[in-house]
C-alpha cells in the first residue's frame, strides 16, 4: 500500500475528505519525527506502533571493498516496534 492509497483508505474509513486525511497524515508524519529528533521521548500508538531514538555506539568494521579495518563512528538510529494489535494482526487473528 503506498502513501495515496493509505489516504484514500484512511477517508474512507474516517468518512472524512482525502485532503482532510492526508494532511493528518502528514502532521502525524511531522510530529513523529520532531519527537524522535530530540530523543527524550518516545511516540507511542497503543497496541499498534512504538517510535524511539537509540544511541549506536562506535564500532570497528571492515571496508567491504578493501577489507581494511575503519572504525564506524557512534550516531543514532530509529528504533520501532510493533504493538501487541499488530502482532496479531501479522498472525491473522
Amino acid at each position: 500500500m503506498n502513501r495515496s492509497e493509505l489516504v484514500a483508505a484512511l477517508a474512507d474509513r474516517a468518512e472524512v475528505t482525502r485532503k482532510d486525511a492526508d494532511a493528518v497524515l502528514a502532521a502525524f508524519a511531522e510530529i513523529t519525527g520532531d519527537v524522535v529528533a530530540k530523543g527524550d521521548e518516545k511516540v507511542t500508538v497503543p497496541g499498534f506502533l512504538t517510535f524511539e531514538r537509540t544511541h549506536r555506539a562506535a564500532r570497528e568494521g571492515r571496508n567491504p571493498a578493501s577489507g581494511e579495518p575503519m572504525t564506524i563512528p557512534a550516531g543514532y538510529s530509529v528504533k520501532v516496534s510493533a504493538g501487541s494489535k499488530l502482532k496479531e494482526a501479522a498472525k491473522g487473528k
